[in-house]
């Protein structure tokens, strides 16, 4: 029964708040934890269990794939250098269309260091300027403004929700390019229309 249950050096009742909660703790090999969150507010106890929920999601696909890419803004520079130099391989608006998608995805260590406060163009010209130089995991510090080797400070990220994110973001700008088009096609066949019965 005990093999079944496991064992606890300590099981006691402590007072947080208003609750009364058990505590057991002291065990060898835990297979389960429990993480307490309290806040002010509702809001702010939603926003904090929809962090953690994020982080045990990008861990357990981290684990699951055994695959992660640099985080802090790293993987989508390198991301976008490498279609940079396809896009040189290519011609006319096919050219102008992979160019604008390489920046789009710059788009995110800039509101990285946006929402750090720091001037996101500063940021970006040295992030550049340093993965131009060889540094490939080379990441935007959120409390310094400072470039950093991503890879090295831990700072990493499943590749399963990176390939994720990417493709959901492709597909959202070709559904609103295709509507687009379809508006487009619609006002010019009313005009033709409108030319006809003035005539």
């Amino acid at each position: 029964m005990s093999k079944d249950l496991g064992v606890s050096e300590v099981v006691e009742e402590k007072r947080v708040g208003n609750d009364n909660l058990t505590y057991i703790t002291g065990f060898e090999r835990a297979k389960a934890v429990t993480i307490l969150i309290r806040g002010g507010t509702e809001h702010i106890i939603d926003e904090a269990e929809r962090a953690v929920m994020d982080a045990v999601g990008d861990v357990s696909a981290t684990l699951k794939d055994k695959k992660a890419v640099g985080g802090a803004g790293a993987c989508e520079i390198l991301l976008s250098n490498v279609i940079k130099q396809y896009a040189t391989k290519l011609s006319g608006r096919e050219r102008l269309a992979v160019e604008a998608f390489a920046e789009s995805i710059e788009v995110v260590p800039e509101t990285l260091a946006e929402n750090a406060g720091f001037d996101p163009i500063d940021c970006l010209t040295e992030l550049k300027s340093t993965h131009n130089k060889g540094m490939k995991w080379a990441g935007l510090d959120a409390f310094s403004g400072k470039v950093l080797d991503s890879w090295k400070e831990g700072i990493v990220e499943p590749l399963r929700i990176k390939i994720q994110a990417i493709q959901s973001a492709s597909e959202v700008a070709e559904m609103i390019l295709r509507i687009d088009d379809i508006l487009a096609a619609g006002k010019q066949e009313r005009s033709n229309q409108q030319n006809v019965e003035e005539m």
